[in-house]
C-alpha cells in the first residue's frame, strides 16, 4: 500500500472514532439523518474552498484572503440583487466575476512581480474586509429572494437523489472498467478483476448509504451536490490535465519546472483565477444559507479551507496533496465544529481544540517525512 492510500485510510478512520466519539457523548444524536444533513451544509462551503486552496498549496503557494473574498463576493450579490433589484443571475455572475478578477489580481502580484503569496493574500485579507464594510456600511443586508436562498437551503427529492446515486454507481463502475483496460493495454501485470471489483464495491456502498442517510431526513441538500460536482471538477483537473500536472511540478521544483518549459507564472495566475471562481461559488451557497450578508460574513474561513487541506495530507512547502484529501478534511473539520457545538462546548475551547489539531496534523506529517 503507498503512503498516499494510507494516509486516506488512516483519515477515514480517524473520522469514524470521532463520529462513534460525537454519537456517544450526546446522547445519540450525532449521527442521526437530520444531523448528518446539517454536517454535510456546513462541509459544503469549508468543502469547496478547500478544493481551490488544495491547488494553490499544491503550486507552492497559499491565500490568505478567501475568507474576505467570500464575504466581498456576498455582499456585492446581496447589493445586486436586493438593492439594485437586477435578478437572480446577474447577482450569481456578479459575485463570482468579482471573486475571479480579485483571483487574477493577487495571481499577477504573485507571479509576475514576485511578491510572496503569502504578503500579497494577507494585504488582501485586510483590504477586501474593509472593502465588506465599505460597501455594505457595516450593516447586514438581509435577501428575500427564494430562489436565491434556495442555493442554499433546498433540497432535492428522494427520487432525483436515487438517479444521482444510479449516475454516481455507473461512474464508478466504469472507472473500474476503465483502470481494468488500462492494466491490459499497458501489460502492467495480471488483472485480478475481482479484486477490481472488490474495490470498486466500497464507493459504491457509501453513495447508497450516503442518499439512503439524506433521504431519511429531507433529501439531498443543493449546497453539498455543488460541493460534489466541484470536487470531481478538481479532481479531473489534478489528475487528468496537463494543467494540474504543471501545478505539482511547480510546486514540487519551480525551477526544474521552468526549465522544463513549464510556464511557471502563467499557471500560477491560472490557479489563483481559480480559487476565485470558487471562492465565489462558496460566497453564493453562503449568504444563500444564511439568507444575508453581512459585514463579517466569512471570517477566519480561509484558515478552515487551509487546515482541511493539511489534515488531508497537503504539503504546505508544495508538491503533494489530493482533492480527496482536501474534502475529507473539510468534513473532519465540520465534524469537530457540529459535535463540539452539540456538547455547548465554549467558543474558546473549539478554536483552542482545532488549532492544536491543526499543529498535530503538520507535527505527525514531518515525523513521518525524517522516517521516510
Amino acid at each position: 500500500m503507498n503512503t498516499s492510500a494510507l494516509r486516506a485510510y488512516t483519515m477515514i478512520g480517524a473520522l469514524a472514532l470521532i463520529w462513534i466519539y460525537f454519537h456517544w457523548a450526546t446522547g445519540s444524536i450525532f449521527l442521526t439523518p437530520r444531523n448528518l444533513s446539517n454536517l454535510m451544509l456546513q462541509t459544503s462551503v469549508t468543502g469547496i474552498l478547500a478544493v481551490g486552496m488544495l491547488m494553490i498549496i499544491v503550486s507552492g503557494n497559499i491565500d490568505l484572503s478567501v475568507g474576505s473574498v467570500l464575504g466581498l463576493a456576498g455582499g456585492i450579490a446581496a447589493i445586486v440583487l436586493t438593492n439594485l433589484g437586477y435578478g437572480l443571475v446577474p447577482a450569481i455572475l456578479a459575485a463570482i466575476a468579482v471573486a475571479v478578477l480579485i483571483g487574477i489580481f493577487q495571481g499577477a502580484l504573485t507571479a509576475y512581480l514576485n511578491i510572496p503569496a503569502f504578503i500579497v493574500t494577507l494585504g488582501g485579507l485586510l483590504a477586501w474586509r474593509g472593502a465588506v464594510k465599505g460597501i455594505t456600511s457595516s450593516e447586514t443586508i438581509p435577501i428575500a429572494d427564494a430562489t436565491f436562498k434556495s442555493l442554499g437551503q433546498s433540497y432535492v427529492s428522494p427520487n432525483i437523489g436515487w438517479i444521482l446515486a444510479a449516475a454516481a454507481i455507473l461512474f464508478v463502475l466504469l472507472m473500474t472498467f476503465k483502470h481494468i483496460k488500462t492494466i491490459k493495454e499497458y501489460e502492467l501485470g495480471e488483472v485480478n478483476f475481482t479484486k477490481e471489483f472488490l474495490k470498486s464495491l466500497l464507493p459504491i456502498g457509501a453513495i447508497v448509504a450516503f442518499i439512503y442517510v439524506m433521504n431519511s431526513y429531507a433529501g439531498v441538500p443543493i449546497p453539498v451536490l455543488i460541493l460534489l460536482a466541484v470536487a470531481l471538477l478538481g479532481y479531473f483537473i489534478t489528475n487528468n490535465t496537463t494543467f494540474g500536472r504543471y501545478l505539482y511540478a511547480i510546486g514540487g521544483n519551480a525551477d526544474a519546472a521552468r526549465l522544463s518549459g513549464i510556464n511557471n507564472k502563467l499557471n500560477v495566475l491560472k490557479v489563483f483565477a481559480l480559487l476565485g471562481a470558487l471562492t465565489g461559488i462558496a460566497s453564493i451557497i453562503y449568504t444563500a444559507r444564511v439568507g444575508s450578508a453581512a459585514p463579517d460574513a466569512g471570517v477566519l474561513k480561509e484558515l478552515d479551507a487551509i487546515a482541511a487541506c493539511v489534515i488531508g495530507g497537503a504539503s504546505l512547502m508544495g508538491g503533494r496533496g489530493t482533492i480527496f484529501g482536501a474534502c475529507l478534511g473539510a468534513l473532519i473539520m465540520a465534524s469537530l465544529d457540529n459535535g463540539m457545538s452539540l456538547l455547548n462546548v465554549r467558543d474558546f475551547m473549539q478554536e483552542i481544540i482545532k488549532g492544536s489539531i491543526l499543529v498535530a496534523a503538520v507535527g505527525l506529517d514531518m515525523a513521518g517525512k525524517k522516517q521516510n
